[in-house]
Order: structure tokens, then C-alpha cells, then sequence
């Protein structure tokens, strides 16, 4: 699937119900994570976090929340993305989607994001838009109910324009 055909739209309370259905199918438990209904209004409502959902024609087929959205810091964290049918490619195409906004719509210089080492489909999606592997960051996540390794991936602005 080509990022082309893909849109992304910027999420609201009404998306919500299907932000949590979809960061609930199978298999993402150990992936992703789970918020509840209110950490996700909370998080829609901070100002620090902007959501985004993509739609193929009118079907929603995957979301993204990035944290610290036009942050001072320059600096955009890719907190959690998720495709509702994975290995398909609509995770590349959302991820360029998502850099495109980011670096259109905010002056980050620098997106970053966290992968787990045993997500070798996830890294290659991320490789394969230009994310670099920066290193190790040991018990990191605190995720269902355990300290997880995560790699940490970056992309900065300058590396950007070979993909926009």
C-alpha cells in the first residue's frame, strides 16, 4: 500500500471508542499498550498530546498519538502506532503520513520513538522510512506489569526531505 492513498486526520473524542478497539486486537498487548477511555481524554485534552487517525477512503485503518506535539524543545515523541490490519504496509504509509505532519506542521527537529527488540516488523517499517537505531535503553517501559528493553529510533529533519 502507498502512503498516497492513505490520509491522516487529526483525532477527536469521538475517536476514541476506536483508538481503544483497535490498540486491543490481538497481539498488541505486548506491543503497544492500553490506555483507558479517561488516560486517553486526558491525553487529548493536555495540549501535549496530538492524535491522529488514518483513513483509507472512509475507513479508519490505523492511529498514532504523538507526545510533546510542537514541544519547545523541538523534540516529538511517537508515544504509540497502531494498524488495524498489520503487514499489509498501511504502518509505513502512516508513519510517513505522521513524520510529514510533524515536520510540516511543527519545527521539531527531532522524532523519536521506542520499539521493542523482538518487533522486527515494526523496526523494518521504521528503518524502511528512515528512522535510525540509536541504541539501548534497558527496562525503559514499564509495560504489563514488567521493566521491558526498548531501542531507541530516531529521525531527524534533515535526513526527512529524501522521503517528503
Amino acid at each position: 500500500m502507498t502512503s498516497d492513498k492513505l490520509q491522516l486526520f487529526r483525532g477527536t473524542d469521538e475517536d476514541i471508542a476506536f483508538v481503544m478497539a483497535t490498540e486491543r486486537l490481538s497481539g498488541y498487548e505486548r506491543l503497544v499498550g492500553r490506555w483507558s477511555e479517561a488516560q486517553h481524554r486526558s491525553a487529548l485534552a493536555d495540549g501535549r498530546h496530538a492524535y491522529f487517525i488514518a483513513r483509507r477512503e472512509t475507513e479508519a485503518i490505523g492511529f498514532a498519538i504523538v507526545r510533546d506535539w510542537s514541544s519547545a524543545e523541538r523534540i516529538a515523541h511517537i508515544k504509540r502506532i497502531v494498524v488495524c490490519d498489520p503487514g499489509r504496509g498501511d504502518g509505513k504509509a502512516l508513519l510517513i503520513k505522521l513524520a510529514q505532519a510533524i515536520f510540516q506542521e511543527t519545527d521539531a527537529y527531532r522524532i523519536w520513538l521506542g520499539v521493542f527488540p523482538d518487533n522486527a516488523r515494526a523496526r523494518r517499517a521504521y528503518e524502511a522510512v528512515g528512522f535510525q537505531v540509536e541504541g539501548l535503553a534497558r527496562g525503559n517501559a514499564f509495560f504489563a506489569g514488567e521493566h521491558r528493553d526498548e531501542l531507541v529510533m530516531a529521525l531527524l529533519r534533515p535526513d526527512w526531505p529524501a522521503q517528503a
